[in-house]
């Protein structure tokens, strides 16, 4: 298949420590990929220095175009989308306010208002509603629905069901999987091992660093070793 993203040799400094040590992965068009990992171990900072976040050197690849020494707004503008851990909605405006910052000017997206709220209802109920005033998983929706309305090809997701009730991380794995099959590729960023073995195509590890596995989720759950090093606490 394709490579969609393709990121080759990447490296990421912050001040003096070397965060990322040659980070290779791809995502091809129409798949679900899981990042795994523990905590900081530099998943966040690959997402973020392919959206043009963190200075990087190395090569980022989206749809054949290097993005390394691009703004985010350019990155934006190609179409990579980007969901960030901290979900970054603009409190004080609407729910329907802060979907309409996520449209790009002078572009028609595929996705409409009338989507979003057929995949949220939820938001659609409190579309006039402050979004400050959401739950958390109201806002992890919302932030990916901002994100939507920009029309991108590929979404990076940083730990979407962080916080959340099992519940709304069971109908998160549900929307990423209906977004696949509206032909939206999905690199997702996660800790939680039964999502990411449950919706992706291909998984890879990622310790100190570098890529330390990378395979099918039928290749991860039968490796006990590499889960016991890499992913168990």
């Amino acid at each position: 298949m394709t490579a969609l993203l393709e990121i080759r040799d990447l490296h990421a400094f912050y001040g003096k420590s070397h965060v990322l040590n040659g980070v290779n992965l791809n995502v091809a068009k129409g798949e679900i990929v899981s990042l795994l990992g523990r905590n900081g171990v530099g998943r966040s900072t690959t997402v973020k220095a392919a959206m043009g976040q963190v200075d990087a050197t190395g090569s980022i690849l989206f749809k054949g175009e290097e993005l390394i020494g691009l703004k985010a707004f350019q990155v934006a503008h190609k179409g990579l989308g980007y969901v960030p851990e901290n979900r970054d909605i603009f409190p004080t405006l609407t729910v329907e306010q802060n979907l309409l910052l996520g449209q790009k000017k002078g572009k028609k997206s595929r996705w409409s208002f009338d989507d979003m709220y057929q995949m949220f209802p939820r938001l659609k109920e409190r579309r006039h509603v402050a979004a400050g005033v959401l739950s958390g998983g109201e806002q992890q929706m919302l932030t990916l629905c901002r994100t939507l309305m920009g029309d991108p090809e590929l979404i990076m997701i940083d730990e979407p069901t962080e916080g959340l009730a099992p519940k709304i991380i069971d109908l998160v794995a549900e929307y990423l999987k209906a977004l696949q099959e509206r032909g939206i590729s999905i690199l997702l960023v996660e800790q939680k091992l039964a999502i990411a073995l449950e919706i992706s195509q291909r998984v890879y590890v990622m310790g100190h660093g570098s890529i330390v596995f990378e395979g099918t989720p039928q290749q991860l759950r039968v490796d006990a070793a590499i889960r016991k090093e890499w992913l168990e606490v």
